[in-house]
C-alpha cells in the first residue's frame, strides 16, 4: 500500500522544526565557544581590563570630568610664604547653572579682576567659606600643618556637604569626604580658580587693615611677603605681634633687637580662626599629636 504523500502543512512544520533546531544548536555551539575562549584568554581579558580601568581613573586635571552624582568643592590657600599674617583658606562650590567667566589662579590675575570675580563667585557659587589659621598656630604647627588645618576649616564650613574635594597642590587634609590633590589645579579646575580668588583677595584685605595698624612694615605693597622694602623695615623696627617668629627672617630680627632666644614662641596656645561664608561654622578641636593632613 502507498503511504500518504504528507501535505502542504506538514512540510511546513518540519521545515520550522528543522530550522529550531539548527538555530539551537548553532547558539549552542556559540555559547560553549565563547565560554571557551572566555575561560582560555579570562587572565589576559581581566588584564585588560584593569589597565582600561586605571587609565580611566588617572587624573585628568584639565579636563575636570566630574561624576553628575558628585558636588565637587575646590579648595586653595593664600599666604603660605609671606612673613606676616595669617595663612587663608576658601572653598567653593560653583553653581554649573551659573557659570563665571574668567576665572583662573588668583596669581595671574589683577587686583581689579580679583575683585570682580569675588563678588561673582560669592553671588554665584552654591556654598562659599572662607577660613583661616593664625599667626600663632603657624608658629605652632607649622605652615604646612597650619595650611591643611585652614582648609579643613573652609571645607567643614560649607552650607552643602560636598561629596569630593578637589585640592590644589599636591597634599589633602584630613577630611570627612572623598579628596583629591590636583598639582596647579588653580590654573586648570574653575572650582579650585575660585577657591584660589576667594582666598586671596580675603587675605589681602586682611594685610590692608594691618597695615592702617602698622604702617611702618608696607604691608599694603606687599601682603607680608619678604620683599626687601619688608625686610630693612625688620631690621628697623622688630617684628610685631603678627609677623611669624618660627619663619627665619623674623626670627633673626627679634634676636637682632636684643630678644632673648627663651621669648620666642616654642610652644603657643592654638587660638581659633573663625571661618566665615555662606554658613556658620566653629571649630574648637584640634589634634596636635595628628596633624591635619
Amino acid at each position: 500500500m502507498n503511504e500518504k504523500a504528507p501535505s502542504r502543512r506538514t512540510k511546513t512544520v518540519a521545515a520550522e522544526e528543522a530550522t529550531s533546531a539548527v538555530k539551537g544548536a548553532v547558539k549552542s555551539a556559540a555559547k560553549d565557544a565563547t565560554k571557551s575562549i572566555a575561560n582560555s584568554a579570562s587572565k589576559k581579558v581581566r588584564t585588560a581590563v584593569a589597565r582600561t580601568v586605571a587609565a580611566v581613573t588617572v587624573v585628568q586635571p584639565g579636563l575636570d570630568f566630574e561624576s553628575p552624582l558628585d558636588i565637587i568643592c575646590g579648595v586653595d590657600e593664600a599666604g603660605r610664604g609671606p612673613l606676616a599674617g595669617p595663612v587663608v583658606a576658601a572653598a567653593v562650590i560653583l553653581d554649573p547653572k551659573r557659570r563665571i567667566r574668567g576665572l583662573d589662579d588668583s596669581k595671574v590675575l589683577s587686583a581689579k579682576k580679583r575683585e570682580a570675580l569675588y563678588d561673582k563667585i560669592v553671588e554665584r557659587s552654591l556654598a562659599w567659606c572662607v577660613a583661616s589659621a593664625s599667626v600663632e598656630e603657624i608658629d605652632t604647627l607649622n605652615i604646612l600643618h597650619a595650611t591643611m588645618l585652614a582648609m579643613k576649616r573652609a571645607v567643614e564650613g560649607l552650607s552643602i556637604v560636598p561629596t569630593l574635594a578637589k585640592i590644589d597642590g599636591n597634599r589633602c587634609p584630613t577630611l570627612s569626604v572623598r579628596s583629591e590633590a590636583i598639582v596647579s589645579g588653580d590654573a586648570l579646575v574653575p572650582c579650585i580658580s575660585a577657591a584660589s580668588i576667594l582666598a586671596k583677595v580675603t587675605r589681602d584685605r586682611m594685610l590692608l587693615d594691618l597695615h592702617q595698624t602698622f604702617p611702618m612694615y608696607g604691608f599694603d605693597a606687599h601682603a607680608g611677603y619678604g620683599t626687601p622694602q619688608h625686610l630693612l623695615a625688620l631690621r628697623e623696627h622688630g617684628p610685631c605681634a603678627h609677623h611669624r617668629r618660627s619663619f627665619a627672617p623674623v626670627r633673626e630680627a627679634h634676636l637682632r633687637l636684643g630678644a632673648a632666644p627663651g621669648d620666642l614662641p616654642s610652644e603657643m596656645l592654638v587660638v581659633e580662626a573663625p571661618a566665615f561664608g555662606d554658613a556658620a561654622f566653629e571649630d574648637a578641636s584640634l589634634d596636635l599629636d595628628r596633624p591635619p593632613f
